[in-house]
């Protein structure tokens, strides 16, 4: 009887402690599943030629299209956010898009002041466009100040057309 409990209480102590039949210093390999395995590839670059087609699109749809402001002004008149409303809903649609708000001013004032006046204008572009939905992080900005003019005169008219944001597609 004796016996019987010492085998019993041995085949305890062996099933508890379990076998430790692997050789010391043999390390055995994790898998991992199929998908960690494959190598993952960087995004293609996107061509500038690719970027410009994007904005084409974009424009046929009414978005993307640049915006106005008044001399010495950043607030958005109705007919800027009515095209901001335009782009928004393009973006959505396009959800693996960001742009670049490029602020540009006339001429007149200093190269610091259109620096700023630029940047105040991109800035209203993007708050508003981050108000209709559109992530923030999909939304750069910069200011060219007075350095990139659509039309060089120097009057009214040609100020007019340079008081503006344009929107361009980027790459990440």
């Amino acid at each position: 009887k004796s016996l019987s409990i010492l085998t019993g209480l041995l085949l305890l102590v062996v099933t508890f402690t379990g076998c430790s039949c692997m050789k010391k210093g043999v390390q055995t390999e994790e898998v991992k599943p199929v998908a960690a395995m494959e190598e993952t590839q960087p995004a293609p670059a996107v061509t500038d030629e690719e970027l410009e087609s994007l904005k084409k699109a974009a424009q046929a749809e009414g978005a993307l299209l640049p915006i106005y402001f008044d001399f010495d002004k950043s607030s958005l008149q109705s007919e800027a956010k009515a095209n901001l409303d335009k782009t928004a809903v393009w973006l959505s649609k396009n959800a693996t898009v960001t742009i670049r708000i490029e602020g540009n001013c006339d001429e007149r004032g200093t190269n610091e002041y259109n620096m700023a006046l630029g940047e105040r204008r991109a800035n209203s572009a993007k708050e508003y466009l981050a108000k209709l939905g559109i992530a923030a992080d999909r939304l750069a900005t910069v200011s060219w100040g007075e350095e990139k003019p659509l039309d060089p005169g120097h009057n009214e008219a040609a100020w007019a057309k340079n008081r503006r944001d344009d929107f361009n597609p980027t790459s990440k």
